[in-house]
């Protein structure tokens, strides 16, 4: 379920994209000030944002410009009541992925959003290791499906990429979130999250923390 965050000063909007946005499988997060958006944004959580230009606190451009100096790279879709060609050159020379001019098409917001997500998700080798398969945007225990977030999907992939090798919590944070993107417990909560749903398919054990260095995945005997 991609993960997209709405930066909207108007109620309605914020209302409306969450509940579309939501009925096509997004998991969505709305704020109304750029201040919020930016605060939200600069986490690195999110595989989108959708992005007003003018907002209290400050404006969608410095919001944009600001996630680009620090690094972070979530696809960001403006939306703006201007529509001159160069009000889009700005947005999209500070670093936006898309633009959509207010009042806007919810299939035409919908596509492109879509087409970001998609352009963000690189297709990825299969990885087997005993057991356990890693392929696209999946994972399966014995033939069963583990059912994992995109983000707990990440984490495994990483860890069944280097089989019995001792990944630490940093090298999981840059190579899962970006480097400097989120706080660094972050990764234990999701460790946590994808040791219950592999404990829920007979796959316990399979995740282990080296104490004081970080995780491996233990291949099966």
């Amino acid at each position: 379920m991609p993960r997209v965050l709405v930066v909207d000063d108007e109620p309605g909007v914020r209302a409306a994209l969450v509940r579309g946005l939501g009925a096509e499988g997004m998991d969505v997060v709305a704020v109304g000030d750029g201040p919020a958006g930016l605060a939200e944004a600069s986490t690195g959580t999110f595989d989108a944002v959708v992005l007003d230009i003018i907002l209290p606190g400050l404006s969608g451009y410095r919001v944009l410009e600001q996630l680009r100096a620090d690094g972070v790279e979530t696809p960001v879709l403006l939306l703006s009541a201007k529509d001159g060609e160069v009000d889009q050159a700005d947005g999209l020379d500070l670093g936006a992925d898309g633009y959509v001019v207010k009042p806007f098409s919810f299939v035409v917001l919908v596509a492109q959003l879509r087409a970001l997500l998609r352009r963000r998700t690189p297709s990825a080798p299969r990885l087997v290791v005993g057991a356990l398969t890693v392929d696209g945007e999946a994972a399966t225990w014995a033939g069963a499906e583990i059912g994992l977030s995109a983000r707990e999907l990440a984490v495994l992939r990483f860890l069944a990429g280097r089989p019995g090798v001792v990944v630490t919590k940093d090298e999981l944070l840059t190579a899962v979130w970006g480097d400097g993107a989120a706080a660094r417990n972050v990764v234990e909560v999701y460790v946590g999250y994808l040791r219950r749903k592999l404990a829920a398919v007979g796959a316990d054990g399979l995740v282990v923390t080296e104490r004081g260095r970080g995780y491996r995945l233990h291949p099966p005997s």
